[in-house]
């Protein structure tokens, strides 16, 4: 017996770092570049296996004075959470549990391994729950592969909205506000995973967001990997500081202003709102490193977006920042050629990344948990 599932990795276009606020929404894309999960049916003993991962460093750091690994950049974790939740839930259906051998195979790092900060964790969380389903012949929606690859992400990474998850179980351009993590720990300790899987999550809302003909998207690259653990874990002991609270407030709530008029502007087909929205949404970004002096918006990135708008377009950093990719809104009459090339003269690599759709069959409609 041998199944095989993919998963998509993911771009966010607006809204994060306020997306791990619950309720505060985020606009996210699924790309065409996949991590793919083979389970094959085995005896007595099961493996897994990744010719991408196996020459990983283990990252570690001390606190304390005590030496700590972080495991949370490790994508074995992320397979071994998703497994052990994955099976927990068949056995509550009645399946019969089996070995395996698990092989993973990934598109979302480059040939020489760097990453692209394309959501690996979360889309290798998502091909290995959707790979256990159709193993133990489980038949899950999009929102119940989100909800058990969500348990599974925050077994090992305790921070970050699982937008990214989101985004590989749902495919498309989609609006995301993420869950109250309070609520979900509170009740993962006395309930079941079907019983979890049955309730709503407060605050949690997965859209999808229609096309908008003639909007045009451009990913650029900027060759230095960023570590959204690391980044989340700066803001995040920043913001604690009393002096910085309200301006933290300030930005949570301009980012969700900022991201609601962009939606809008998905629903009403209109490009300019769509480009006014990522100008301010980069501008609220570059308030938050005033804020937490946690450098979001690198000089390449800088260069990178600057660049985009010398010719015409509306660009952002995408994701933790950092380092790792921008993103540009422009329309399809701008040519994007001339870009292209002082992008490349600057040592920024263009991405030939497309929003990637499921299969209509698995598509479902808006999902509002509160």
């Amino acid at each position: 017996m041998l199944v095989e599932a993919s998963a998509p990795g993911k771009l966010y276009i607006a809204g994060e770092y306020a997306v791990v606020e619950a309720g505060h929404p985020a606009i996210i894309i699924a790309v065409d570049q996949f991590i793919t999960v083979t389970i094959t049916k085995a005896t007595k003993s099961g493996s897994i296996q990744s010719a991408q991962y196996s020459e990983l460093p283990v990252k570690w750091t001390r606190r304390g004075g005590e030496l700590v690994l972080d495991i949370r950049e490790n994508p074995f974790h992320y397979i071994l959470a998703a497994i052990k939740i994955t099976e927990k839930y068949a056995q509550e259906q009645g399946k019969q549990l089996a070995f395996f051998d698990l092989k993973v195979t990934s598109e979302l790092d480059n040939s020489n391994g760097c990453k692209y900060g394309l959501g690996s964790s979360g889309a290798v969380t998502v091909a290995t729950v959707k790979a256990l389903s159709a193993f133990y012949e489980l038949s899950l929606t999009p929102m119940m592969t989100f909800k058990l690859a969500a348990l599974s992400h925050l077994e090992v990474q305790g921070n970050g909205s699982c937008g990214d998850i989101a985004a590989s179980s749902f495919g498309g351009w989609i609006a995301f506000s993420t869950f109250e993590q309070n609520w979900l720990q509170k009740h993962r300790q006395t309930e079941s995973i079907t019983t979890l899987l049955a309730k709503k999550w407060p605050k949690l809302a997965i859209t999808p967001l229609p096309e908008v003909s003639h909007l045009r998207l451009l990913i650029g690259w900027t060759g230095s990997p960023a570590s959204t653990s690391d980044l989340v874990d700066q803001v995040n002991e920043s913001r604690a500081d009393k002096k910085t609270s309200t301006s933290y407030e300030e930005f949570l709530a301009a980012s969700k202003d900022c991201v609601e008029q962009m939606i809008t502007g998905f629903h009403t087909q209109n490009i300019s709102l769509i480009k006014k929205m990522i100008k301010k949404n980069r501008r609220l970004l570059n308030e938050l490193t005033q804020i937490t002096n946690v450098t979001i918006e690198t000089p390449p990135l800088k260069m990178l977006c600057d660049l985009a708008e010398n010719y015409g377009g509306a660009a952002k950093s995408s994701g933790a920042g950092g380092g790792d990719c921008g993103i540009v809104i422009t329309d399809q009459k701008s040519g994007i050629l001339p870009l292209m090339s002082v992008w490349e003269k600057a040592g920024i690599t263009p991405l030939p990344l497309h929003v990637y759709h499921y299969p209509k069959k698995v598509e479902e409609r808006t999902q509002h948990e509160s």
